[in-house]
């Protein structure tokens, strides 16, 4: 590295240097004295860009240092560390006999630069998940849940835990730490009935998270897939962009429809306990009929249960999971997004005992596991029985916001009806009567009220007319104003 000079500079100040087309120079070249950088880096950054577009070709031949200082009206020092910067980095040569010359080859292409990168690149495709929630209205969005009856006291005592704990200097355990797996085998056995171990958990950063890791380190490349149809559409394309065959298979109100002439596959996708987006649960013949489906294909399923902790009407159906009673064919996603706050990024799978070193392998290449402060803040929570107290009065919330919801809707029939309503947190208003969801959606829009239609989950044209109402992020005043602008759009 050459140290800068400091260079006299002429007696007027506040100007440009000269700026005229110089000996040996094809244009000019201007200096501002008093400028954030020093002088010898502008017109070191000044003659670089012209090699670089080719205004001094290859060959050509620089004045000297003296001439041109005298030229700019600065001192030699200033070009003779301007030259010596560039030839170190290449841009020019200093060559014996011949002095400082711009080496051939070094003008870019003039080609145009591309403007979408190399030509191979798919194109940019927007992640199939909702919009951005907008300013003000009422949203009725899924995957959302509300924080306001979460114990503050008790979500403070948990992080301040965690802050006192020894950072170790490695990365933790990829499947997650030893004592937070611990305590979501409990939890999951105490809410879902599901007998599993801690040596059975792998923690994640949630659902769609957990099916990356499971499409990664299971799947053979061009694995056939059965999935829901309308489904969950960001976990379709993580099983799309990961290249598998995705087989759509219609549901129904008792779930996914599944029987002896199913097609062949490696994976089903199901949610069974509150379909995705319709809302239906998967009575216990079909679930029985999917782990036969299973056997028979040496497949394996995925059950996300994406929201089983919620339900409202009806006692819960067992787990596939604790159906297949040691089958070692189904993988059981949970997540705490909807227990406690998306943002956490936290949820969990259980699986067979031997698939567990492929998924840890997948993890650990993925991201190499879960950041330990949230696990040690989560691990105090579950361990002090802050998470079931905190479900319960979640449960009572959405419950209460489900009911003012369905009270005001219902009075639409026989225009639209609801369906799903038995648990979860989100409903769907079917519309009748030639209505179209779109243009319901649209009107809507313009009154300040958010909905999706079901079409964007789905890979097939539906004919079905329906509005997916998710209540997750919601109180009970929103929820019942936003019902009363959707009555009052589809019967005015």
């Amino acid at each position: 590295m050459v140290a800068p000079r400091t260079a006299p500079l002429p007696a007027s100040s506040g100007s440009p240097l000269r700026s005229t087309r110089t000996d040996g120079l094809p244009f000019p070249v201007t200096l501002e004295r008093g400028g954030r950088e020093p002088l010898h880096a502008q017109l070191a950054a000044r003659l670089r860009a012209a090699v670089l577009s080719g205004a001094l070709p290859g060959g050509s031949a620089l004045p000297g240092t003296r001439t041109l200082a005298a030229t700019l009206g600065v001192t030699r020092g200033v070009v003779a560390d301007a030259y010596a910067a560039l030839v170190a980095d290449g841009t020019l040569e200093a060559t014996v006999g011949r002095g400082t010359v711009v080496p051939v080859g070094a003008a870019r292409s003039t080609a145009a630069p591309a403007a979408r990168g190399p030509a191979w690149l798919l194109a940019f495709r927007p992640p199939p998940v909702d919009d951005p929630l907008p300013p003000a209205g009422i949203v009725f969005q899924t995957g959302v849940t509300e924080t306001r009856m979460l114990d503050v006291r008790a979500w403070r005592q948990a992080w301040a835990a965690a802050a006192r704990a020894p950072l170790p200097g490695g990365y933790g355990d990829p499947a997650g730490e030893p004592e937070l797996r611990a305590a979501l085998a409990a939890f999951v056995g105490r809410q879902r009935g599901l007998a599993a171990g801690a040596e059975e958990v792998v923690v994640t950063a949630g659902s769609l998270h957990a099916l990356n890791v499971i499409s990664r380190g299971l799947l053979p490349p061009g694995s056939r897939v059965l999935f829901e149809e309308p489904g969950y559409r960001a976990a379709r394309q993580v099983l799309l962009d990961d290249g598998h065959e995705v087989i759509p298979v219609p549901v129904d109100d008792g779930g996914l429809t599944i029987g002896p002439d199913s097609p062949p596959a490696r994976l089903a996708y199901v949610t069974p306990s509150h379909q995705f987006p319709l809302g239906g649960r998967m009575s216990l013949p079909r679930r029985l009929a999917l782990l036969e489906w299973a056997r028979r294909h040496d497949a394996l399923i995925v059950e996300d249960d994406y929201d089983g902790e919620f339900r409202y009407d009806a006692p819960p159906l067992p787990t596939l999971a604790s159906l297949d009673a040691g089958g070692g064919r189904v993988l059981y996603l949970g997540t705490l997004s909807k227990v406690l706050a998306p943002g956490l990024r936290t949820g969990f799978l259980t699986a067979p005992p031997a698939l567990i070193p492929a998924l840890v392998r997948a993890r650990t290449l993925l991201d190499f596991g879960h950041p330990l402060p949230v696990q040690r803040a989560l691990t105090w929570l579950l361990a002090g029985g802050h998470v079931d107290r905190h479900v319960r009065r979640a449960r009572r919330w959405h419950a209460q916001v489900r009911a003012a919801l369905t009270e005001e809707l219902a009075p639409l029939a026989p225009h639209a009806t609801l369906g799903g309503i038995e648990a979860g947190l989100h409903v769907c208003l079917h519309l009748h009567g030639g209505l179209e969801a779109r243009d319901v959606a649209a009107r809507l829009a313009a009154r300040g009220v958010h909905v999706v239609t079901l079409d964007l989950y789905t890979l097939r044209p539906v004919t079905s007319q329906t509005l997916v109402l998710g209540f997750g992020g919601l109180t009970v005043d929103e929820a019942r104003r936003g019902a009363r602008i959707i009555r009052a759009v589809l019967a005015p």
